[in-house]
């Protein structure tokens, strides 16, 4: 009798083991079906977190506040990459550092997304930053406009347009990577990454697709809060710290005047600040628009040259830890910034 017992009590103790076996099997096959993905400017990674919901844990590399053109990965950021399912990033030439990491993870099991390849530019010379209309003034070079970049020829749109297409750690030269900020180009963005999410995990396809679709619906919103903002301004010109908002022309018609050019490290000569300055006094610009990642001291001298207050636009390529410890998001921050374009743009 006693061993009957013994023998029970055995086999019980077994079968709650494998029973716990069971379950962290059933839990580690959970974990394992979560992708992990880094990607570089902040707008891929809400996107991300978007489109792949539960399935997806997305992180950006960049640490809060960083500048997006001169960013390095360290050692550490490198050992994040080679762990990940999917790495994400602009393309563009924005990422300077890109030739480098597909080097050092070509034998891991990374899959590298140049999202920005996927934009749709919709006329020749999109890809460009004009930063004011034809013929108004000259900014000279190092990314500023001069009379000779306004006079674009047909052939010349064609080169540039094939550049678009060339490896992504590349110079590309002329083409404006901040496309996150056009809402239209920024559901390219969200396709590809829709697209490379499904790669990677077919069985979530519908997942994918309906969460594509609903960021899709509310970047569509976007774009016409931008058309009413731009619609109904009483004047159509800024004063940016550095040339990120140039599809805001072409898309909308508000042209941005420049301090600094693509680049925040594309300083303007001495003659090219005064005429910027004599430019903004003969059509009365009334503000200086900085950015939450860009300190400039040109840009405060102009605005105190100028006599112009001082606003603040988002260029969503990082966060700031107060926009992190504030809960803001793509959205919120777009739409801090066409209400800031509503004052800036009617004053």
């Amino acid at each position: 009798m006693k061993k009957i017992k013994v023998f029970m009590t055995l086999l019980l103790s077994l079968s709650l083991f494998l029973s716990g076996c069971t379950e962290q099997k059933s839990e580690k096959k959970v974990e394992n079906e979560t992708l992990q993905v880094y990607t570089t400017v902040y707008p891929l990674q809400y996107f991300t977190d978007r489109i792949g919901g539960k399935f997806v844990a997305a992180e950006t590399i960049y640490p809060p506040g960083a500048d997006e053109h001169t960013f390095e990965p360290s050692q550490k950021d490198m050992m994040k990459l080679a762990d990940s399912d999917l790495f994400i990033y602009v393309g563009l030439g924005l990422e300077g550092f890109v030739d480098k990491t597909k080097e050092t993870l070509k034998n891991e099991d990374t899959t590298m997304l140049a999202a920005g390849e996927n934009v749709q530019f919709t006329e020749a010379g999109d890809d460009h930053n004009d930063s004011h209309a034809e013929g108004e003034h000259e900014h000279g070079e190092q990314g500023h406009v001069t009379e000779g970049e306004h006079k674009h020829g047909e052939e010349g749109h064609a080169d540039e347009g094939e550049e678009h297409s060339h490896e992504d750690g590349h110079n590309h030269d002329g083409i404006d990577p901040h496309v996150w900020l056009d809402p239209v180009y920024a559901k390219d963005l969200a396709e590809a990454i829709k697209d490379g999410l499904t790669e990677k995990m077919p069985e979530q396809k519908q997942v994918f697709k309906q969460n594509f679709e609903d960021l899709s619906a509310e970047l569509d919103d976007l774009n016409n809060d931008f058309l009413k903002m731009s619609q109904s301004a009483a004047r159509k010109e800024i004063i940016v710290s550095h040339a990120a908002f140039g599809y805001w022309e072409k898309r909308y018609g508000i042209e941005q005047v420049s301090v600094s050019g693509m680049s925040s490290s594309d300083e303007p000569s001495q003659k090219e600040l005064q005429s910027l300055i004599d430019h903004a006094n003969e059509r009365g610009i009334k503000y200086v628009l900085f950015e939450q990642n860009v300190s400039s001291k040109l840009a405060e001298s102009v605005q105190k040259q100028i006599r112009a207050e001082r606003l603040s636009l988002h260029n969503l390529s990082t966060l700031t830890d107060d926009n992190i410890k504030q809960n803001e998001t793509y959205f919120t921050l777009m739409n801090k910034n066409v209400e800031i374009l509503q004052i800036a743009l009617n004053q």
